[in-house]
């Protein structure tokens, strides 16, 4: 049966509740990205709105803000279209209606770096191909600049892709102040520019969730305005949506697999855990998703050791992973890709814990190559294994895993070292496959870890009911908003 955290697990959940009725809004819609989609009545949101007090403002400034971060001058040549900047970001401040846009921090943690660097009409993104070694930030300035920062791997991971692309459109259409076409127009263009920035990773289900609500927005809102502008607003005010959304979604990720682990394991401490590629701060908004659990995990005091793989080709485990678990100061020790048999025959890992591309509606799961490999030792082993995604990354129109299509990066990134950016390693003249995910059947996954709760697998037949658990996570929504309504409304 599906297994869902309980409402008091986390004191931010309901605090989150709440600054959701305090975000930008719309003209006629309140865009909840991460979640569902719905009308709102504007001049009831601004009452409830009026209702918050001091109490709600003083929670979501202390989740929201952090000080100022640096970043090193070290800049090289490559990569995407755009201008490169060290200077240091602002420090996110309280996000209210009244007040200009700011971020929340991408790490979710004070002082930490940040790899999403967002004020309205303005994007930077950290370079992750110079990590650890150099911090480099790009200047992204339209969905030009987007999508090949996206595509030339400066930004990855499924969220932050998600929420990369987003802003740099809202970037984009923030300048457009001398725009005359109709709002249909206007609609159609950021249509357009949606299913440009799509194109740029087609695997990770995230981007394409997100264009799809951000196209069904613009439509919606172009029906009721009557200037362009209008459009444009609306998709900046969903766009920025996401990136608040995404960091409490995580830490509600970490939460749920950290308690779901503990009751599965039957200890309460001493949990060691490996993972694959990198699903942290870097790969998302904040927190981090798989990663995000180890976080939790080692917050909670019951994390022995965390073991991070170095993923090649592009080694996002040996450069980001271990650089967040460094910096976050929890026990971890790295390994090869190629040692994760003999660790697990080692007994010194208990469970398996990997992010997520895409999910099939019957659980199959698109992950970092290398995901597939991982899973059937860990069955051999007896280890359990875990996915941890938010539910955008769910994709409920493809039966099984089959039909997620898989992305063949180039060649260069195994015939070089760096990831194809260094010197060449291999024999001129080979050929070479490099697909960039591999499938993992859904009967290899234990459970599946979302911001909703833990999807485990029915008791009769030992498979997943996805669709009935995001169904019902979606009714818990809604109720529970309406409780908050009432609440702040009496």
């Amino acid at each position: 049966m599906n297994t869902f955290g309980r409402r008091s697990n986390t004191w931010s959940a309901r605090t989150n509740r709440v600054l959701d009725l305090h975000r930008p809004l719309g003209s006629t819609a309140l865009f909840r990205s991460t979640r569902y989609s719905f009308v709102a009545n504007h001049s009831r949101i601004t009452r409830i709105q009026r209702g918050l007090g001091e109490k709600a403002a003083k929670h979501s400034s202390d989740i929201y803000s952090s000080p100022d971060t640096q970043g090193t001058d070290k800049i090289a040549s490559g990569g995407a279209s755009s201008t490169r900047s060290s200077t240091p970001p602002d420090s996110p401040g309280f996000l209210s209606i009244s007040a200009e846009f700011r971020s929340a921090p991408a790490m979710g943690e004070l002082g930490a770096l940040q790899s999403i660097v967002y004020h309205r009409g303005s994007l930077r993104l950290l370079d992750q191909r110079k990590l650890p070694l150099e911090v480099d930030y790009i200047d992204v300035k339209c969905s030009r600049d987007g999508w090949n920062a996206i595509r030339d791997m400066v930004v990855r991971g499924a969220p932050a892709i998600a929420i990369a692309a987003a802003l740099a459109l809202a970037v984009e259409v923030s300048g457009l102040e001398d725009f005359t076409g109709t709002p249909a127009e206007a609609a159609a263009f950021v249509s357009e520019k949606l299913e440009y920035l799509v194109s740029s990773r087609p695997t990770a289900v995230n981007l394409s969730d997100a264009a799809t609500k951000l196209r069904s927005l613009v439509s919606r809102t172009a029906e009721t305005e009557k200037d362009a502008k209008a459009i444009f607003q609306a998709y900046i005010d969903a766009a920025e949506t996401m990136l608040v959304d995404d960091v409490s979604d995580n830490k509600a990720i970490g939460s749920h697999g950290a308690e779901f682990l503990k009751q599965k394991l039957e200890v309460s401490k001493d949990i060691s855990v490996l993972t694959h590629c990198n699903t942290g701060s870097l790969a998302t908004a904040g927190y981090g998703t798989a990663l995000g659990v180890i976080r939790a995990l080692h917050s909670g005091g019951i994390l022995e050791k965390a073991f991070c793989t170095e993923t090649r080709p592009f080694n996002q485990g040996s450069r980001l992973t271990a650089f967040e678990l460094v910096h976050d100061k929890v026990p971890a020790t790295l390994i090869a890709d190629s040692a994760a048999a003999a660790l697990m025959k080692s007994g010194c890992i208990q469970a398996v814990i990997v992010g997520a591309d895409r999910i099939a509606a019957n659980g199959d799961t698109a992950n970092k190559i290398g995901t597939y490999n991982l899973a059937i030792s860990a069955k051999h082993h007896g280890v359990q294994f875990y996915v941890a995604a938010p539910i955008t990354s769910i994709d409920l129109s493809l039966p099984s895993g089959e039909q997620i299509v898989i992305e063949e990066r180039s060649p260069n990134e195994l015939l070089n070292s760096e990831g194809g950016l260094g010197k060449q390693v291999a024999a001129s003249g080979i050929s070479v496959w490099n697909p960039a995910f591999d499938v993992t059947p859904a009967n290899l996954i234990t459970a599946i870890i979302t911001e909703k709760g833990v999807i485990t697998k029915s008791d009769a037949d030992e498979t997943f009911n996805i669709k009935d658990f995001i169904q019902s996570a979606k009714l818990r929504s809604i109720l529970y908003l309406r409780e908050d309504r009432r609440v702040l409304l009496e």
